[in-house]
């Protein structure tokens, strides 16, 4: 006669088997993302120099900013709440939270596209670009989150190898041309060619008459997730401002340079919340006792991981290191260990900032993240005005390992409110 327990084991054994799959395709996807970065990156930076480079970065951190807003207000909390959710449910959702991501990307793209047109000089016409792409850009990342909401990693994998694909003719184009806007518009446009193969994916229309509806139904989260968001990759832009104000736009192409030799890492970290949120989520729903040490087990396996390629990377001899990043390498070599040390904080903190957004605990994370992001704007133009660019990386380590803290503070308090809310509501049940 088979026991209870013999029951059990096998159930939480396929459970385990889900996650393992789930995380495995989450890993597939982000690898995806990291080498089109990378290499987007690298082609870049040896077919148009530091100068060069450093404007296209200016242009890249200023994405960063415009994703985190659509993040923040359409697909955090989509992921949040309606992962593993009935289908019907979750197609009306991504229908919406898709929507509200098409419509910032327009409002947004026009915004670029006329401040662009208004700077000129050879910044102007990269930001004119950008706000051309920015539709298909979020519109793209959008499918991601909800594909990964809904466990089905392999499709949110399929449309970056879709995005990879289309890069490659893009970026041959554009290195013709030989311009900065042109490899802007090759990258967003290729990112296009993706969102639209997402809408046929999923068999759902982005509905951005929707948008203000979802808006309204989430602004509890979607209000502080934005600030905490923007905050985080606006530090990243006034820190890439600040830098190129106090020490020159070439300082900009260097920093982004040594992060690129930390792409894969750095791409795990911006699209994080596509695994670990929704996993999260789910843990603490089938075993809250289990989310502390879930988010330890991510956030140091990153950590751990961040370092040993790190440690390659000082082996990595010049000749090599030239033929990957050309000019750029001479001066991004010498920032290889303060910049793996920040990304190795960061991914130890990225655990952590998981555990909360799957809590709910909005106001909590909010905390944290602008106090890393103050620490990070101060620690890298402190930084910058005291030793120029090296300084600069340093004073982000520093902030990083602070910030990282902060955040697992902020998790341990939570855990602990969520625990004495669950026993209260079992005695008074």
């Amino acid at each position: 006669m088979t026991t209870e327990g013999q029951k059990t084991r096998p159930r939480a054994a396929t459970a385990r088997r889900a996650v393992a799959g789930r995380l495995s395709w989450g890993l597939a996807d982000q690898a995806a993302s990291s080498v089109s970065n990378f290499v987007v990156g690298m082609y870049v930076a040896r077919s148009l120099g530091v100068t060069a480079f450093g404007v296209f970065s200016l242009a890249w951190v200023t994405y960063g900013v415009v994703l985190n807003v659509s993040r923040g207000v359409a697909t955090d909390p989509l992921v949040v709440r309606f992962s593993g959710v009935p289908d019907a449910s979750w197609r009306g959702a991504v229908a919406r939270a898709s929507g509200a991501a098409l419509g910032a990307g327009a409002a947004l793209g026009a915004a670029c596209l006329v401040a662009g047109l208004g700077v000129g000089g050879r910044v102007g016409p990269a930001f004119a670009c950008l706000g051309v792409v920015l539709p298909g850009l979020l519109l793209q990342d959008a499918w991601r989150f909800a594909f990964f909401a809904a466990g089905a990693g392999r499709k949110a994998f399929v449309n970056d190898l879709v995005w990879g694909v289309a890069l490659i003719p893009a970026m041959v184009m554009a290195a013709r041309v030989g311009s900065v806007s042109a490899f802007v518009l090759a990258w967003g446009g290729s990112a296009a060619v993706a969102a639209v193969y997402g809408c046929f994916q999923s068999g759902i229309r982005p509905r951005p008459a929707g948008a203000r509806e979802w808006l309204r139904a989430h602004r509890d989260l979607g209000a502080r997730y934005l600030v905490e968001n923007v905050s985080n990759s606006g530090a990243s832009q006034l820190r890439a401002y600040g830098l190129g104000a106090i020490v020159g736009v070439g300082a900009v192409g260097v920093v982004r340079g040594a992060e690129l030799l930390l792409g894969p890492f750095m791409a795990v970290l911006m699209g994080l919340s596509l695994v670990t949120v929704p996993e999260a989520a789910r843990v603490l729903r089938r075993a809250p006792h289990r989310l502390g040490s879930f988010c330890l087990l991510l956030g140091g396996g990153q950590a751990v991981t961040a370092l040993l390629w790190g440690c390659a990377l000082l082996l990595v001899p010049d000749r090599l290191g030239e033929l990957v990043l050309g000019g750029v390498w001479d001066s991004s070599s010498r920032l290889i260990v303060p910049v793996t040390l920040a990304v190795a904080g960061a991914g130890l903190g990225t655990g952590a900032a998981a555990g909360l957004r799957a809590l709910g605990a909005a106001p909590r994370s909010l905390r944290a993240q602008l106090f890393a992001s103050a620490c990070y704007v101060g620690g890298g133009l402190g930084g910058a005005a005291a030793a120029g660019t090296v300084g600069s990386a340093w004073g982000v380590t520093a902030a990083t390992l602070f910030g990282s803290a902060l955040w697992w503070l902020q998790l341990r308090s939570a855990l602990r409110e969520h625990h004495q809310n669950t026993l209260r509501e079992v005695r008074t049940s």
